[in-house]
């Protein structure tokens, strides 16, 4: 297939997805114990419904921002007049486009052995574990819906994912000490999705989850330890996971998945987006397209070149403190390096990941599984994985670490 084709099948494909969003819209609708996985995998999860009126959210307040209101995009769905900026968009165009990719605020959980029967090894998940129950939100739902919200062990969760940059993110939506419901503006800020909370109406990116329109500019939403990483993987590390099920409440093929590879291979061979980005987004330390693991650690962002390394290990120190980021197939996860006040540094070997200093073998998920450190956890450190594009554009300052 000739790159013209592709970028013609990916924009098909694209346009396919986001459609049905619109019909959607026309119709009216740390605790280290967390890695165990304790939980009884028969014992289904029932999630308090949330109650939500996309029409009484108040107007975003335009006159407050962080960023030039031309450079926000709403996606039409259309073949002409696809990308209008916020700057030219009227109430009704808004309104229309809200939560035209619909969020899930009432999430069926089925047991891992159901997920079992319709993902594959290789299907993406966003994998969030906490007070030993472990949550994975596979890809191919998240494709249709982007914004899952629900509460774990008393913690108000929201698993996001953007489809054009590949970015998942799970953060904690209490801000100032109040919980937000976040909705779809089905708007872009440098080809990021963009959400909005429905208290105070205001915009916020989901790479870096902070507010860039409206009366909360500025202000950012706390990231948690979670992992982008397949199916195969997931398990491995929680057997007695739950899964979002597919009966999200609307018609949609999730069997399908219409941001495939071919996507980022493009990306990286024409440099061509979706939606306009600025230059920050074009920094070519690396392609466009290529898959990282971002860290913030005292407020030092540190990205990993994950298809760089693809399975190893990478020892680091962020500021003063000790990290490790363990990559298999290109999936990565980080943690803090210092157990019991020792700094342990580790080396993959074959597919085991084993610290230096007692040759214990370690698990994805931090765990030591055997030797002399058996059953130890490492924290887990916050981090998203994202395309390169879209963290640099973030975070134009970041350091970018060379394997």
């Amino acid at each position: 297939m000739n790159l013209k084709s592709i970028l013609f099948t990916f924009f098909i494909l694209l346009l396919v997805a986001c459609g049905s969003a619109e019909t959607a819209v026309q119709e009216g609708l740390v605790d280290t114990s967390s890695q165990n996985d304790a939980v009884d995998a028969s014992t289904i999860p029932v999630v308090e419904p949330i109650e939500v009126n996309a029409r009484a959210i108040p107007d975003v307040d335009t006159t407050i921002a962080s960023v030039p209101l031309e450079e926000v995009y709403f996606d039409t769905f259309r073949t002409v007049d696809r990308a209008v900026p916020l700057s030219r968009a009227d109430d009704d165009l808004i309104l229309r486009l809200r939560d035209a990719i619909p969020p899930i605020y009432n999430p069926v959980f089925e047991s891992a052995s159901d997920g079992d029967k319709w993902l594959s090894n290789q299907d993406l998940v966003i994998g969030y574990a906490d007070g030993g129950e472990a949550y994975a939100y596979p890809v191919k739902i998240l494709n249709y819906h982007e914004i899952v919200r629900h509460t774990v062990n008393g913690r108000p969760v929201l698993a996001t994912y953007c489809p054009l940059c590949q970015s998942g993110v799970v953060y904690d939506p209490t801000v100032n000490g109040e919980v937000l419901l976040f909705g779809n503006t089905s708007a872009l800020y440098e080809s990021d999705m963009v959400m909005l909370d429905h208290q105070t109406g205001s915009y916020w990116v989901q790479v870096s989850g902070e507010a860039i329109v409206g009366e909360m500019t500025g202000e950012r939403m706390e990231p948690l330890p979670s992992q982008t990483t397949t199916w195969e993987l997931w398990l491995e590390q929680h057997p007695n996971t739950f899964v979002l099920s597919q009966d999200t409440g609307y018609d949609r093929n999730y069997q399908r998945d219409p941001f495939t590879s071919s996507y980022a291979e493009s990306l990286n061979q024409t440099g061509r987006f979706a939606f306009p980005v600025s230059e920050a987004a074009l920094d070519g330390r690396l392609e466009p397209g290529h898959t990282v693991l971002g860290i913030e650690v005292e407020d030092i962002v540190r990205v990993y070149p994950l298809d760089t390394i693809k399975d190893g290990v990478q020892n680091d120190v962020v500021g003063e403190t000790a990290v490790v980021v363990f990559v298999r197939n290109s999936r990565g996860s980080a943690y803090s390096a210092t157990i019991d006040g020792e700094v342990l540094t580790f080396t993959f070997k074959g597919t085991e990941f084993r610290d230096d200093q007692t040759s214990s073998i370690w698990g994805m998920d931090g765990t030591a599984v055997s030797g002399e450190l058996a059953g130890m956890q490492l924290e887990p450190l916050p981090s998203r994985s994202a395309l390169w594009f879209s963290m640099v554009a973030s975070y134009p300052d970041l350091e970018l670490v060379n394997p």
